[in-house]
């Protein structure tokens, strides 16, 4: 009781001061000038030149009387105090598109300039010698083209300037830019440097220069990189960045005026070099090493020696990844004893990793993944305190579960996905975890055990991004609880069972993607789905979930995937689905959905690409709105209660008519890099057959087994890239058109018996002795119901429906198989490669 009064007192304190400070402000607001007339209007004719503001950044720009006229109030406008001069503007990352007024240069005051990472076009614009006190110029990630402007040198003041990443723009006469004596930080990427000659001498004159950035500059194009004749200083830099410009070793003979014992920071990515030489070894300050993404081959121990100076004691990240780097990580990598980061995923590294690494005594992130490396199962474990990063997936660390990852207690990152692991995990494992973990992958391997409770394991914070992978392996048990702070959730083929009410424990809004497909999950999906607003995946298929579709369904705003494929979900699609206008994928497949097939998802979810209801109890007409679906490229509405005819407007389906391969929206992208690829199980002259890699090259119609009449559409024969085509098992009746019916010209189906042909009498042509319609009288024939009446269309298709073409084909081309280097083990390389052959060969035979 004797807190309260004390309390008060500081709060009535700290509301005199700040009722202070607010007078204080209003009298020297008071005090302070306005700006001048003439930089208002300069500034009012700059918003004049832009054509977006999707942030609304320039409202308060205005002069009418709900705005405020003193422009040194105005959004991202700073003024002097005493004079009201326009000094800075900064309206980066505003996503600004237009153009830069020429009246910019009547701000002669301004001394920082900051537009990075908006959508200016056009010139960059002709700054002059008026703005004489310019220090700051960030002109970076836009649009420009054209030539960097040479009035750039009478900025004699500037110290800052950044152009990187604009559209297209190049610098010729670099000389001109020599007289910026005053530069300490110059950024150029992407600003095409082939024609600059003697370069280095200029960068040699900026004697206060310590950061110098020129990515992907075309360096490689450079005639004389420097003049043989200049005197050359000792270089001020300290951070240093040539990555992707196509450099071979033979840069490192103009390189070395440019380094120096100073240098702490040094890029070489995306070159071709095929390594380094012993003198960046020697450099005493080095701290950071980055030469990932090289082309060319490269010895990691040879690599080690000539780093093995005094650059040894320093050096504290090297990331080496995405590389050709062969041999063996050797027990030399001891001598790096400050190395904290080190990174070399995604290489040909193999042998036995060195023990050594586990003694280096601040490391704090090890990723080798991708690589044919064998870890250590017994390391030492006692220098590793300071680990938080473990990434080992595609090395070989089983067959054991590694235990001894339990003793990392400050363990944030683990990735040991397709390790080989074939163990059970120890009893103890859920509650004797590391608890600051925000990245778990233990992901297609062969590990067993109960799984109930997944959050005492992770970092129970508002801030962190939970990501759990425990798929492809053989966990059981009932989840009852997660972290409310997911982001990634796949426990996707194991054994779990029980219901999936623990989602709603979801809250945080960062759940992005989620598959519990494969399990033996039941119950209803819950009706709490409002916190998945960030959700692009939902797969939950091939489980035992029942009852209807919630009704929080229409929160799922940014969903792209819905996948419910072989469940018991039933009752009639929510008309709160159409909110869901994002969808890519809709797979509702093999379950007992009902009533008509609506007409809202032609017309509100118009980006879907692949529509699948089959094996449910939908009744009625097709809907004509289906045919709005102009990405549509698989539909499969087979075995349900459809009648009618089928839409002549499937002609429209204009993805089926497109040559080529169609864009990738089978692939769905994450933050952190991740990817999702959809999959489709299709069914193929009777057996399912499974795409993922290759879907974007599938075009696919099923209406089999419905109670559909009437002709077939001659305007199916006008989808040029239909692959496969199923109208089987219904009562159509009429000539089956010219462009369908006929045998394609082929040497692989012309070469088989005609007994293959057996049961698809609308085929003619060759081997058959049936000709053609329009070689003889058409062919007409009716059907009077489904079952053996209909066998005229029976398991029929547009190109590749013959039998035991599918599994001929594919056990001939065995041989031909080739290893698919994916990102993900998951793809696996045979399924891939016959998927990629079946396709590419029926694509062909369509043509």
């Amino acid at each position: 009781m004797d807190v309260l009064p004390s309390v008060l007192l500081i709060l009535d304190l700290i509301g005199s001061d700040m009722s202070a400070t607010a007078t204080l402000g209003v009298a020297t607001r008071e005090a302070s000038p306005k700006c001048i007339s003439k930089e208002r209007d300069a500034l009012l004719d700059f918003k004049a030149y832009i054509d977006q503001d999707p942030y609304d950044l320039l409202s308060t720009w205005a002069t009418d009387e709900e705005a405020t006229i003193d422009c040194c109030d105005w959004s991202g406008v700073t003024c002097n105090n005493q004079t009201g001069h326009v000094t800075s503007i900064d309206l980066s990352l505003g996503d600004l598109e237009g153009k830069i007024s020429p009246s910019l240069l009547n701000l002669s005051y301004l001394n920082s300039l900051d537009l990075q990472g908006n959508s200016f076009n056009g010139t960059i614009p002709m700054l002059n010698g008026s703005m004489t006190k310019l220090w700051y110029l960030d002109l970076s990630d836009n649009y420009f083209t054209g030539h960097v402007p040479s009035k750039l040198e009478n900025l004699k003041n500037l110290q800052y300037l950044s152009l990187k990443f604009l559209s297209n723009c190049t610098i010729e006469n670099i000389d001109r830019l020599s007289h910026l004596s005053r530069l300490q930080h110059l950024e150029l990427d992407g600003i095409s440097l082939a024609k600059a000659n003697h370069w280095i001498n200029v960068i040699l004159s900026f004697r206060k220069l310590s950061y110098l950035s020129l990515g992907g500059c075309n360096l490689w194009q450079v005639m004389y990189p420097y003049s043989s004749s200049a005197n050359f200083n000792s270089s001020s830099i300290l951070s240093l960045y040539l990555g992707n410009n196509n450099l071979s070793s033979s840069m490192y003979q103009w390189l070395l005026p440019l380094t120096n014992n100073k240098l702490e920071d040094f890029d070489l990515s995306g070159n071709k070099l095929n390594g380094i030489p012993k003198y960046i070894g020697n450099m005493c300050s080095l701290t950071s090493l980055f030469f990932d993404n090289n082309s060319m081959l490269v010895k990691l121990p040879d690599f080690l020696n000539n780093l093995s100076g005094c650059t040894s004691f320093t050096l504290r990240e090297l990331d080496a990844s995405n590389s050709q780097f062969t041999g063996s990580l050797s027990d030399d990598i001891q001598e790096f004893s400050s190395l904290t980061y080190l990174y070399l995923q995604q290489n040909q590294l193999n042998g036995t990793m060195s023990e050594k690494v586990w003694q280096l005594p601040k490391l704090a992130t090890l990723d080798v993944s991708s690589n044919s490396l064998s870890v250590p199962s017994k390391a030492q474990m006692s220098n590793l305190s300071n680990v938080e990063h473990i990434a080992l997936s595609s090395c070989k660390l089983g067959p054991s579960f590694p235990t001894w990852i339990q003793t990392l207690k400050n363990l944030t990152y683990l990735d040991i996905a397709n390790t080989n692991i074939s163990d059970t995990i120890p009893m103890d494992f859920w509650h004797t975890w590391p608890t600051r973990l925000i990245h778990m992958d233990l992901s297609s391997n062969n590990i067993t055990g109960e799984v109930t409770d997944l959050s005492p394991n992770f970092k129970p914070d508002y801030i962190s991004r939970i990501r759990i992978d425990l798929s492809s392996n053989n966990f059981y048990g009932s989840i009852s609880y997660v972290p409310s702070n997911l982001e990634w959730l796949d426990l996707s083929k194991n054994q779990l069972h029980g219901g999936i009410s623990f989602l709603c424990q979801v809250v945080n809004g960062y759940l992005s993607f989620l598959d519990l497909s494969n399990n033996l999950l039941s119950g209803e999906i819950p009706d709490c789905l409002w916190n998945f607003k960030a959700l692009k995946v939902l797969n939950l298929g091939q489980n035992n979930l029942s009852r209807k579709l919630p009704t929080s369904i229409k929160y799922l705003t940014n969903l792209e995937v819905l996948y419910l494929y072989n469940n018991n979900l039933s009752g009639e699609l929510p008309l709160s689905l159409k909110n869901c206008s994002k969808l890519f994928y809709l797979e509702l497949g093999a379950n007992k959905f009902y009533g008509h097939v609506p007409v809202w998802i032609g017309e509100s979810l118009s980006e879907l690409y692949a529509l699948s209801l089959a094996s449910n109890n939908f009744f009625g007409t097709i809907p004509l709105q289906l045919c709005q679906l102009a990405h549509l490229r698989i539909l499969d509405l087979s075995v349900n209660n459809l009648y009618g005819t089928i839409p002549l407007c499937f002609k429209n389906l204009t993805a089926m008519v497109q040559d080529g391969a169609s864009p990738r929206e089978n692939v769905h992208r994450f933050i952190h890099g991740d990817m999702y690829v959809d999959h489709a199980l299709i069914k193929w002259k009777g057996c399912i057959r499974e795409f993922n890699n290759n879907l974007e090259f599938l075009r696919y119609i099923d209406l089999s087994s419905n109670n559909l009449i009437g002709k077939i559409p001659y305007g199916l024969a006008d989808l040029h890239e239909l692959i496969a085509l199923n109208l089987s098992m219904n009562a159509l009746f009429g000539e089956i058109p010219l462009n369908i019916g006929k045998i394609p010209c082929s040497t692989q189906l012309q070469s088989f018996e005609p007994s293959r042909y057996t049961g698809n009498p609308g085929l003619c042509g060759p081997p058959l002795t049936k000709d053609c319609p329009g070689e003889v009288t058409p062919l007409v024939y009716e059907s009077e119901g489904r079952g053996e009446g209909t066998n005229d269309l029976h398991r029929w298709y547009y190109i590749g429906g013959v039998s035991g073409f599918a599994s001929g084909f594919c056990i001939a081309c065995g041989a031909l198989l080739v290893n698919w280097h994916g990102r993900r083990t998951f793809f696996h390389f045979l399924d891939v490669s016959k998927d990629w052959i079946y396709v590419k060969v029926m694509a062909f035979i369509a043509k």
